[in-house]
C-alpha cells in the first residue's frame, strides 16, 4: 500500500503532528515520532530500547535535529515545540513528502533544487536504530549537521534535568554516552559518506548541553506532565555529494553494523518474507487490496521475543504501542490473527508454550509489569481465550505433539474453575455457568479502575466469559476425542452450560443481559460483550437469538471503526474520550468505540446472514484509517460520537489481528470455516 503525504499534509503542523510513525525491533524496543518531527508524547524517541526484552523499555535517543547548508543558505529540517507553544525550528515546512515504505518511514526534504531523503529503521533483534540520509538530487554539495538529543529514563516518565551530568566520550566513528554508573552505554555512530565521490568525510563532536522544556501536547491532553528536557550530547557533521548517503546509528551494542546499505537489506528482506508467507497462504484466494498487505506488515510489529531460561526462543505479543507490554488477554485474542491468518502458524507455537509456563491456579497472567518479575493474575477471560488460541492453532496445523503437551494444562484449568480459584472465580453448580468477581477487583476486559473505584465491575456472570466457557468446554471435548481420552464429561458440562446460558436472553428487549446474578441482579445494559455468543465457534444461542444479538448491536453499537462499548441511549453513555486519567478511565468502556470488536461483529454477521460480501464491507473503512493516527497501523479506540476521532494507542495488536482474521473468514470462496 502506498501511504504517502505531500505538502498538503506535511506542511500543516496540526496534520503532520497528528500522524505518527512506528518501527520496531522484535524484542520490545521501538522508534516512533510524528511526521512533522515534533515530539508530542513522552513515548516518542528514535531509540526506546528494551533492556530486558521485551520490557524495561528505556528512552535513550530522543531525536536528531538536522540542519542542511546548501548554496549558502541554512535549512533547519528539525522541528520542536517549546513550553508556551513556540515552534522553533519549523523544519516540517521543508518536507516535500512523507512515505511509508513497508514499515519504514521516509521523508524527502526540499532545499532549493536539492532533495534530501531520510529514512528510519531498526535492526531486528537488536536495540539499534538507523537513520539514513541520501542526497537524491543536487547540483552542488550539501553540508549536513545532526544534533543528537539523548536521555535515559523509563519510557513512562519525563526528565527534568536539574544539573544531570552524563559522561560523553569520543570514540571511533562517534561517541559513547553513559548516563550514570550503572547505565547501559549508548553508542552514537556514523558511517562515512558513500557514493562515487568519497573525498568528503564526516566527524562527530561531543557536547553536553541540556535543552529545556520541550512541549508534549499529547501528554497535556492526557492530563500528564507535558514538559521534558533532553541532552544535546553530540553533533555529527558531513558533506554529501549528489548521490551520497550518510547513515547515523544509535545502539546499545558496541560494534553495530555501520554500512547503512547493508543494514537496510535486513528489514526489507524480512518484509518481503512476511508478504511471501501471506501470499503463499492466500494462493487460492482472490487478490487482496494493498491495505490488507500493509496490515500483514503491521501484524509483525507486535510479535516479540520473551526468552526464558529453558526456552531461549520464547515469544509473546506486545498489546500495543506505545505504552502496553505483553498482556495475557491481548495476547490470546490477537494470536490467531497475528500468526495463523497471515500464514505464520509456527509463531503461535512458542507463544502458546511460553504462556503455559505461567499458568497458576488455573489462570493465565493478566500482565507482566515492566518493573516486576511477578506476573499479575487479576483476570477471568484470558485463560478462556487460551483455549480458543490453541483451537485455532490446531485447526491450522494439526500439531498433535503440542496438543498432547498442553492438554494436561487445559484439563487443570477446567478443574480449577470447577473447584474455584482466585477472585471468587468458580463454577455455579446450579446452571453450569462461571461466576467471577469481588469488590475492588476488575477481571473482565472492561477493566478500568481509578483508585479503589472499579468503573465497570461486572461482578457475577459476564456474558462473554460464559460464552468463552461454553466454547472452551466444547473445545476440550473435541481435543479429548482427538487424543483418545475420555471426553464425555466435558461434553456434558458444555451441554449443561449451554442450557444455563439461555438465562442470558432478555426476551423483553430482544437481546442478552450483559451480566447475570450480580450484586444488584441482572445487568440489562446493551454492551458489545454478547457478540461473542455468536462469533465464537461454539455458540450456545439459537439462530433466532443469534440474529437478535447481531441486529441489536448493529442498530446501537456498530460504527465504521468498531463497536461502542455502551448503548448511546444508556444514561451513563459518554461519547468523547479524553482529559486526565480520571476522566479517560471513567469513560473507557462507557461508550468509547473499540476497534478490535469489529472482527467478532463481522464473524457474527457472517454466521447469521451468510453473506461474506456484506460482512467484508464492514472492514473497508479501516483502509482509510491506516493513513491517520498511527500511520500504517490501527488504533486502540475511537470516540463514540462522530466523527469517531481515534484515541488511545496508535497501534493496537488485537485491532490489527481481528481485522485480518475477519478478512480471511469473509473470503467469498471460504465455506464459513470459522464455524
Amino acid at each position: 500500500m502506498s501511504i504517502n503525504f505531500g505538502r498538503e499534509t506535511c506542511g500543516i503542523l496540526d496534520l503532520a503532528a497528528g500522524r505518527e510513525w512506528l518501527v520496531t525491533n522484535g524484542i520490545g524496543g521501538y522508534a516512533s515520532g510524528t511526521v512533522s518531527g515534533i515530539l508530542t508524547r513522552r513515548y516518542h524517541g528514535l531509540l526506546v530500547a528494551a533492556l530486558k526484552p521485551p520490557l524495561m523499555r528505556t528512552l535513550l535517543l530522543a531525536k536528531l535535529d538536522e540542519t542542511a547548508l546548501y548554496d549558502g543558505r541554512n535549512y533547519s529540517l528539525g522541528a520542536n515545540r517549546w513550553a508556551g507553544g513556540a515552534v522553533n525550528p519549523d523544519g516540517y515546512q521543508h518536507i516535500e513528502s512523507f512515505e511509508l515504505e513497508g514499515t519504514i518511514p521516509t521523508w524527502r526534504f526540499a532545499c532549493a533544487d536539492a532533495l534530501l531523503e531520510k529514512r528510519i529503521w531498526m535492526q531486528p533483534g537488536s536495540n539499534t536504530t538507523y537513520v539514513q540520509y541520501y542526497l537524491r538530487r543536487a547540483t552542488q554539495p550539501l553540508m549536513l549537521k545532526l544534533k543528537a538529543l539523548v536521555n535515559y529514563r523509563d519510557y513512562h516518565g519525563n526528565t527534568h534535568a536539574q544539573g544531570w551530568q552524563m559522561n560523553v566520550d569520543a570514540i571511533e566513528h562517534g561517541v559513547r554516552i553513559t548516563a550514570f554508573k550503572e547505565a547501559v552505554p549508548l553508542y552514537l555512530l556514523s558511517d562515512l559518506p558513500k557514493g562515487d565521490s568519497c573525498a568528503s568525510r564526516g566527524h562527530a563532536t561531543p557536547a553536553h548541553e541540556w535543552y529545556y522544556e520541550f512541549d508534549l501536547a499529547r501528554e497535556r491532553d492526557r492530563g500528564l506532565d507535558d514538559r521534558e528536557d533532553h541532552l544535546h550530547a553530540a553533533t555529527f557533521d558531513a558533506t554529501l555529494q549528489p548521490g551520497e548517503s550518510l547513515t547515523f546509528v544509535a545502539s546499545t551494542e558496541v560494534h553495530p553494523k555501520l554500512d547503512g546499505q547493508v543494514a537496510l537489506k535486513l528489514p526489507r528482506s524480512l518484509e518481503q518474507k512476511l508478504l511471501g508467507f501471506w501470499k503463499q497462504s492466500r494462493v487460492h484466494a482472490k487478490a487482496d487490496p494493498d491495505w490488507v498487505s500493509q496490515l500483514v506488515l503491521a501484524a509483525d510489529q507486535f510479535i516479540v521475543s520473551r526468552p526464558l531460561p529453558d526456552e531461549p526462543n520464547g515469544k509473546t505479543i506486545i498489546a500495543s504501542y506505545h505504552w502496553f507490554g505483553d498482556w495475557g488477554r491481548d495476547t490470546m485474542i490477537s494470536l490467531p490473527g497475528l500468526t495463523i491468518s497471515v500464514g505464520r502458524p509456527e509463531l503461535a507455537r512458542p507463544i502458546l508454550r511460553t504462556f503455559a509456563r505461567y499458568v497458576d491456579q488455573g489462570m493465565l497472567p493478566n500482565r507482566f509489569p515492566d518493573a516486576s518479575e511477578a506476573p499479575e493474575y487479576n483476570i477471568v477471560d484470558a485463560t478462556l481465550w487460551y483455549f480458543e488460541g490453541i483451537r485455532a492453532y490446531y485447526a491450522a496445523t494439526k500439531d498433535d505433539d503440542l496438543l498432547s503437551e498442553l492438554f494436561p494444562v487445559l484439563a487443570d484449568i477446567v478443574d480449577w474453575h470447577r473447584q474455584g480459584t482466585r477472585y471468587n472465580i468458580h463454577l455455579d453448580p446450579n446452571d453450569g455457568l462461571l461466576y467471577a468477581g469481588e469488590t475492588g477487583v476488575q477481571l473482565t476486559w472492561m477493566d478500568a479502575k481509578i483508585g479503589d473505584w472499579v468503573v465497570t465491575p461486572r461482578i457475577g456472570k459476564p456474558i462473554e466469559v460464559n460464552a468463552l466457557w461454553c466454547n472452551a468446554l466444547g473445545t476440550m471435548a473435541n481435543f479429548a476425542q482427538k487424543l483418545g481420552k475420555p471426553y464425555q464429561e466435558y461434553k456434558q458440562m458444555q451441554e449443561f452450560a449451554n442450557t444455563g446460558f439461555q438465562r442470558f436472553w432478555n426476551d423483553a428487549v430482544g437481546y442478552c443481559y450483559d451480566v447475570l446474578d450480580g450484586p444488584e441482579g441482572h445487568d440489562e445494559s446493551l454492551r458489545p460483550n454478547q457478540i461473542f455468543a455468536v462469533s465464537l465457534p461454539e455458540s450456545p444461542l439459537t439462530p433466532v437469538k443469534q440474529r437478535g444479538v447481531v441486529e441489536s448491536c448493529a442498530r446501537s453499537l456498530l460504527t465504521s471503526h468498531g463497536l461502542r462499548s455502551l448503548d448511546p441511549n444508556h444514561p451513563q453513555y459518554q461519547g468523547h474520550y479524553g482529559g486526565d486519567q480520571f476522566q479517560r478511565d471513567s469513560v473507557y468502556h462507557q461508550g468509547t468505540v473499540w476497534g478490535w470488536l469489529i472482527g467478532p461483529f463481522v464473524l457474527a454477521h457472517l454466521r447469521v446472514f451468510n453473506d461474506p460480501v456484506q460482512a467484508r464491507s464492514l472492514l473497508e473503512p479501516m483502509a482509510n484509517h491506516l493513513r491517520a493516527h498511527g500511520v500504517g497501523s490501527l488504533s486502540e479506540i475511537f470516540d463514540g460520537n462522530e466523527p469517531l476521532t481515534p484515541r488511545g494507542c496508535i497501534a493496537q495488536a488485537w485491532t490489527v489481528a481481528e481485522v485480518l482474521r475477519a478478512w480471511i473468514a469473509t473470503e467469498p470462496t471460504t465455506e464459513n470455516s470459522e464455524f
